[in-house]
């Protein structure tokens, strides 16, 4: 393998050498693909092994590297997307939802949950988890709040625990009309709970993104779905709604 030199930049030697090597996982590796390791690199960009890291942990905050225990550097897969701000309106769990049901159980929500959902602060709940996969691995985890007058029937319904209770929470949801839906995006740190499902370090930046389904003029469901930063891509599109979009495009907009 030759050896590149790279052209005197006013900007960090590191930041340059990040781009160079966009460049290359661009054009010489495919997703999942292990990178050589970091003495070959630094021969082959003809820098100190500690700029190579610099460059290296850039482009995993990025989302363009992944570092796996036992494996090594790789490439990263296409950021998963989720449509914020869209006029399609949808109860979780119908036709094309990408979630994938984990479990439910039935408890007291945090405080701002009940507030949001005008219900006494000691009422239960019906908790389901669910999350969501991008080339076999987990890039974000939901937590979706349906009050019990959300879904009257399902007392009457058998409803064993983990995953079939969850579908069954979801199908009585979808019994009521749907008549509207609002989201938020906001930027935050990985709590240890969605740091350990979502396999990062606690405070680590993750996108929340909220949404509130209105039915019969009240809030019938919460959801509070928590992504990987290191996954999406935001854009701002025309209308002024925000899209995380998924494909191979990795250029900043």
């Amino acid at each position: 393998m030759g050896t590149t030199q790279l052209e005197p930049v006013p900007e960090p030697k590191y930041w340059h050498l990040k781009t160079v090597l966009s460049e290359a996982l661009d054009s010489e590796f495919a997703v999942g693909e292990i990178l050589p390791n970091e003495r070959d690199l630094a021969a082959r960009f003809g820098v100190a092994r500690a700029t190579l890291r610099q460059a290296l942990e850039q482009l995993e905050l990025e989302g363009r590297l992944q570092r796996r225990r036992g494996v090594g550097t790789t490439v990263a897969p296409p950021r998963v997307g989720v449509a914020v701000g869209t006029e399609r309106h949808a109860w979780p769990g119908t036709a094309g939802d990408a979630w994938q049901p984990v479990d439910c159980v039935t408890a007291v929500p945090p405080a701002a949950v009940a507030a949001a959902l005008e219900i006494p602060a000691d009422e239960p709940v019906h908790t389901v988890r669910r999350t969501r996969t991008s080339h076999g691995q987990q890039v974000a985890a939901e937590l979706l709040y349906i009050p019990a007058t959300s879904v009257p029937d399902l007392s009457g319904i058998d409803t064993p625990s983990g995953a079939a209770r969850a579908r069954a929470v979801l199908r009585e949801l979808q019994h009521l009309p749907l008549e509207d839906q609002d989201r938020a995006v906001e930027l935050g740190s990985a709590r240890a709970d969605d740091a350990r499902e979502l396999d990062r370090l606690p405070g680590a930046p993750v996108l929340v993104v909220t949404t509130r389904f209105v039915a019969s003029g009240r809030t019938a469901a919460l959801s509070t779905a928590t992504y990987r930063a290191d996954t999406c891509r935001l854009t701002f599109g025309a209308s002024g709604g925000v899209e995380i979009h998924e494909g191979p495009e990795r250029r900043a907009s």
